[in-house]
């Protein structure tokens, strides 16, 4: 009888753990933000906001009191576009990895080399960048992202102050 009841408990044991995927660098989530950084990079507004939910929230060096609306970054993004003849993520720079958190949430976490090359000075600017998304349903409903702007901010600063008046249109920070 102890035998039976030692095998009833090490079949119960082994059945009753989980097998699941709590990191992995391959996952659909994964493949969806691949594609909102290529829309991103292409400029391919309609599909990039195909990827988030209706409500997502987007803290791109934001706090959460000061975060965007998807429309609002599309806006932004097109707005930053301007400024630049060309932009990019640096594909062997691209890392991504999807977690599930202990509390069953999905993020995907990214970390990548853009570059940009301004109009105005031609200057290539190489930005170091950590994006994370969690994901309900295959849909992004919240994104942080944090780099670091302040040359950029900096040489748009001296090329607004070496102006002329005239020739100065708005760019928003």
């Amino acid at each position: 009888m102890k035998k039976i009841i030692c095998i009833v408990f090490i079949i119960a044991s082994f059945s009753s753990c989980k097998n699941e995927v709590r990191y992995t660098q391959n996952s659909p989530e994964i493949e969806t933000y691949k594609k909102v950084i290529k829309d991103y990079e292409m400029g391919n507004w309609e599909s990039f906001v195909t990827h988030y939910s209706d409500t997502a929230k987007i803290l791109n060096n934001v706090t959460k009191k000061n975060a965007q609306t998807v429309a609002q970054l599309v806006s932004q993004n097109k707005q930053d576009a301007s400024i630049f003849s060309s932009w990019k993520y640096v594909p062997e720079e691209s890392e991504y990895e999807m977690v599930v958190t202990d509390n069953g949430e999905t993020w995907v976490n990214f970390w990548g080399l853009w570059q940009g090359r301004m109009t105005a000075n031609n200057q290539l600017y190489e930005i170091p960048a950590h994006i994370t998304a969690r994901f309900i349903d295959g849909k992004i409903v919240s994104e942080h992202g944090y780099w670091d702007i302040s040359k950029l901010v900096m040489d748009l600063q001296a090329i607004k102050e070496a102006a002329p008046p005239e020739t100065i249109t708005e760019i928003k920070e």
